[in-house]
This record gives C-alpha cells, sequence and structure tokens, in this order.
C-alpha cells in the first residue's frame, strides 16, 4: 500500500471515530496496567466483568499488594490463566511501590521489567495512559497489516517496526485504537465483512467478501 492510499486509509477511519477509545476500563494508569496484564488470553468483556469488582476492593497498588495472590485469586478467576496473572499483578504492585513510588512508569523499559508485561503490554500503556504514539500489535492488528497490505509482515515485531514508518505521523497517536477496532468488528478472522468496510477499495485482500 502506497503513502496516498496509507494517508487515505487513515483519514476515512479518523472522520468515522474521531475520538477512538479502548474497550478496557479503568480509572487510573494502574488500574489500565493491571486490566491489559489480566486480558492475555482473555476478551475485554471477561476482563471488565472482573475488574467492576476488584477495582473498588483494591484499585491502587497498595491495595493489590495487601490483597495477595490468594486474595487477588479470588476476584478474577473467571479469567483465563488467573493464576499466573493473580501472581503477576501482585509482584508488579509491589515493584511499583518498591521502585517507583507506588506510580506506573512512563518508561518503556521499566514497564517491561514489571512480571507480565512485555513489549505490547507497555505500548498499550505508553499510548492510552501516556499519549505515546506507540502501536500494541495484538491478533487483530498483525492481521489488519497483513491483510489490507498496510504493513505486512511474517511476526509481531516486523508488523510494528513497518506500521511505525507507514501509519502518517497525525494518525499515530488513535492507529493503536482505529485498527484494533477494525479488525474486531469489520476485518474480522473468519469473514471480514468487506460490504461495510470504509477503506474496502484501499484494500489489497484479494478475496473480498461479497
Amino acid at each position: 500500500m502506497g503513502p496516498q492510499r496509507r494517508e487515505a486509509f487513515f483519514r476515512r477511519l479518523a472522520e468515522a471515530n474521531p475520538e477512538p477509545a479502548g474497550e478496557l476500563e479503568y480509572a487510573t494508569p494502574f488500574q489500565l496496567l493491571v486490566a491489559v496484564i489480566l486480558s492475555a488470553q482473555a476478551t475485554d468483556k471477561g476482563v471488565n466483568m472482573a475488574t467492576r469488582r476488584l477495582f473498588p476492593v483494591a484499585g491502587t497498588p497498595r491495595a493489590i499488594a495487601d490483597l495477595g495472590e490468594e486474595g487477588l485469586a479470588g476476584h478474577i478467576r473467571t479469567i483465563g490463566l488467573y493464576r499466573t496473572k493473580a501472581r503477576n499483578v501482585v509482584a508488579t504492585a509491589r515493584l511499583l511501590l518498591e521502585r517507583h513510588g507506588g506510580e506506573v512508569p512512563r518508561d518503556r523499559e521499566a514497564l517491561e521489567a514489571l512480571p507480565g508485561v512485555g513489549r505490547k503490554t507497555a505500548n498499550v500503556v505508553l499510548n492510552i495512559a501516556f499519549g505515546e504514539p506507540t502501536i500494541a500489535v495484538d491478533t487483530h492488528i498483525f492481521r489488519v497489516a497483513n491483510r489490507t497490505g498496510l504493513a505486512p509482515g511474517r511476526n509481531v515485531a516486523q508488523v510494528e517496526e513497518k506500521l511505525l514508518k507507514a501509519v502518517p505521523r497525525p494518525y499515530r497517536l488513535h492507529a493503536h485504537h482505529w485498527l484494533i477496532l477494525h479488525g474486531r468488528y469489520v476485518c474480522k478472522a473468519r469473514k471480514p465483512d468487506c460490504p461495510a468496510c470504509i477503506v474496502r477499495d484501499l484494500c489489497g485482500f484479494p478475496e473480498k467478501t461479497p
């Protein structure tokens, strides 16, 4: 996909949804971090159901640390891999208290040093909590980038690198959300809804659905 098509691609997404937002529910950067850790191999809907019960009881690093692994596990047992996630979230809360005064750091290296936080999670937090123009490549973004020809790559790292170069600068802050939402609701894995796609004519996918 050439520069003019890429610009048109994101211009249309921006016009359709000028202020896109993620679907995880949170009130603070720490709650966002917890929600993203919990969302690995889980749906946003499932995570929100759990955090609606959790955050009113324990929504700060101190409260999570005091809750402990078993206490936290009881609140998130409806989420897949809940015991591993409980261990990581409690350890993360304790490290935030010990190393960062209970605040979520605005630094990739410091974020990725936290248990359960990889590059994708760090990118989400940097983008949503701190307004950094990062792109967290999940399965939806990976699919859209490859299927449309926007930024094809064999793995997540390649797609992220290409997207950071391909997305026009004015659209980089929200590109993460536009691509996820487009992949989740329009450019779906099994059967893309091409008739409803506002960028259909710009897409290089040869097997568009009628």
